[in-house]
């Protein structure tokens, strides 16, 4: 792995980067009721970005399962969808759905990427658990980020966050390092395999990671529809999603999207 070390002035334009997705979030946020369509989050969203003059980063992206780039400034997935939900003016939230939308923009040559699960009404018992759930384990991220651990302890705590709560995480998606690209080494994932522990990522001051935990409500299982890029849980259980991009600091971690 070729990890990257961004100095001060680097993280800080990141920040900027970051300060601009989660404006676009909450706007969205505040735009998501029943009756909405998916698409007009969407044009939000490129709104946002041109408002502040940076490069949305998913319109355009190829797929090795499909010959159409992704359509839309954001990922749109409504309940079993897990991730990379396609934008459409014919998907309109209904009473009860969770919504998770995922952006990521590129300002001054740096990236920002971040994604929620938003409740559009009320919701199940067993959804809200499960978005509370996923959350958490990013906000054990967070506590736990400091140079000298290793990243398999940490995936540890999150990925058993999870099955306590009797939820599955999601094996086939992964957090990742991001930087003056969207996608960096190294693969950050959200549960303990023999792969990471032979190859474990010691955490140093400078390092900058895009951590999503993806957390189904049942089997951890997911395939991609025909469309080439929604990725659903194979039980039609829900799936929640949340992430930021935080840098790893002397005294800890700072959240660069937040």
């Amino acid at each position: 792995m070729a990890i990257k070390i961004r100095n001060k002035q680097e993280i800080e334009k990141m920040r900027r980067a970051g300060a601009v997705v989660k404006e676009a979030l909450d706007r969205i946020t505040e735009h998501c009721k029943v009756g909405v369509n998916t698409a007009e989050l969407d044009d939000i969203a490129c709104q946002t970005a041109a408002e502040y003059g940076a490069e949305t980063l998913f319109k355009g992206v190829r797929s090795p399962y499909t010959i159409i780039p992704f359509p839309g400034a954001i990922c749109a997935s409504v309940n079993e969808q897990v991730v990379h939900g396609l934008p459409s003016r014919g998907v309109f939230l209904k009473e009860g759905d969770i919504f998770s939308v995922d952006f990521g923009v590129k300002l001054d040559g740096y990236c920002g990427d971040s994604a929620r699960t938003i409740a559009i009404g009320e919701i199940s018992s067993v959804k809200r658990r499960l978005m509370d759930i996923t959350l958490r384990m990013l906000e054990i991220a967070v506590q736990e980020i400091a140079p000298g651990k290793k990243w398999s302890s940490i995936a540890a705590m999150m990925q058993k966050t999870a099955e306590d709560a009797g939820f599955s995480v999601v094996r086939d998606l992964v957090g990742h390092g991001i930087g003056t690209q969207m996608h960096e080494d190294p693969q950050v994932p959200n549960f303990v395999s023999q792969h990471l522990l032979k190859d474990d990522i010691l955490l140093k001051e400078g390092m900058v990671l895009a951590v999503e935990p993806m957390v189904n409500a049942g089997r951890k299982s997911v395939k991609t529809l025909r469309d080439g890029w929604t990725v659903v849980t194979r039980d039609a259980s829900p799936s929640a999603h949340f992430e930021h991009t935080i840098a790893v600091t002397s005294n800890g971690s700072d959240v660069l999207t937040a």
